[in-house]
C-alpha cells in the first residue's frame, strides 16, 4: 500500500470514528453496544474498539457511559426525578452498574451529588454549570474526601 492509500485509508476510518462518536452523543439514551456501533460503519467491534481507543483515549463504552454520567448529572442537579428515574433517563438498565460508573467518574454517589450540587450550582447559567460539573474520565477524580479536605 503506498503511503497515499494508507493515509487515504486512515481518514476513512477517523470518518467512521467520528459517526460513531456522533451516534454516541446523539443517541447515548438508547440501547447501544458495541456491536451495533461498529455495524452501523462496517468495521468489526474489536476493530472498532481497538480505533476508538486509539483516536479518542478510550473505549467506545467508555465514552457512552461518560456521555450518559454527563446528562445524569444535570438531571440530578435539576432534582425534579429519583436516582432511579435518572438512571433509566439515560438509558442505563442497571442502577448499580449507573451507581457504581457514576461514583468513578463524579467521585460520588448520585444521590450525594444531587444533594450537594443541586445547592452549590444554584443560580448558575446551564452552560457554565455543565462545563463546571464535566465529568472526569478514566478514574483521574479524587475521592469527594480529599476534595473536601
Amino acid at each position: 500500500m503506498t503511503s497515499t492509500a494508507a493515509v487515504e485509508e486512515r481518514l476513512r476510518d477517523l470518518q467512521r470514528l467520528r459517526r460513531v462518536r456522533d451516534r454516541i452523543d446523539r443517541e447515548y439514551a438508547q440501547p447501544l453496544n458495541v456491536e451495533a456501533l461498529a455495524r452501523g460503519v462496517h468495521l468489526s467491534a474489536g476493530h472498532l474498539s481497538r480505533e476508538f481507543r486509539r483516536a479518542y483515549g478510550e473505549s467506545p463504552y467508555s465514552y457512552l457511559m461518560t456521555r450518559r454520567i454527563e446528562r445524569a448529572m444535570a438531571l440530578l442537579r435539576r432534582g425534579d426525578l429519583s436516582v432511579t428515574e435518572v438512571c433509566f433517563a439515560v438509558g442505563c438498565s442497571s442502577l448499580g452498574t449507573f451507581s457504581t460508573r457514576f461514583t468513578e467518574l463524579v467521585g460520588m454517589s448520585p444521590s450525594a451529588y444531587r444533594r450537594h450540587e443541586g445547592r452549590s450550582m444554584a443560580g448558575l447559567p446551564p452552560c457554565v454549570a455543565k462545563r463546571v460539573s464535566r465529568p472526569v474520565r478514566n478514574r483521574e477524580v479524587q475521592p469527594a474526601e480529599a476534595r473536601l479536605r
